[in-house]
């Protein structure tokens, strides 16, 4: 796999909430043009990316802003965990509750609450910017 592709409305605030869990900008570009459109399958394509990579280099992070044409959602950012489509991006860390706390800085909240999996691990969703669900998850010793 190359990377996962989301689409945001701020494109500053979901590179800043995704180098909190430690991934690295790789750069910045604006996409548009007739290879674009015929890409994926819209008319009159000009998007802002950022490529953000995780600290192992093994995965990365497509973040889009499309300026055109316009992104569209649902009203709600907060969809059930049982909602159809892509569900979330699980990242491993080693002090969960201090990621937790450095996300909420950025305006993350639990979507449920801090659990312990066994002796294995503890694990949390956290909802990020555009309503994005990040799991995490730190392994017992």
């Amino acid at each position: 796999m190359d990377n996962v592709g989301i689409v945001v409305g701020d494109l500053d605030a979901a590179v800043a909430f995704f180098a909190e869990l430690g991934m690295e900008l790789e750069g910045k570009a604006q996409v548009e043009g007739p290879w674009a459109d015929r890409t994926v399958g819209l008319d009159g394509v000009r998007c802002d990316i950022a490529m953000m990579r995780t600290p192992d280099g093994h995965s990365r992070l497509e973040l889009a802003k499309y300026l055109s044409p316009a992104a569209i959602g649902d009203a709600s950012h907060h969809p059930p965990h049982n909602t159809l489509g892509m569900h979330r991006v699980m990242f491993a860390v080693d002090d969960i509750e201090d990621v937790v706390a450095r996300l909420r800085n950025h305006g993350a909240e639990l979507v449920g609450e801090l659990a312990r999996y066994g002796d294995s691990y503890r694990l949390c969703y956290v909802r990020g910017p555009e309503g994005i669900i990040v799991a995490l998850a730190e392994q017992l010793a």
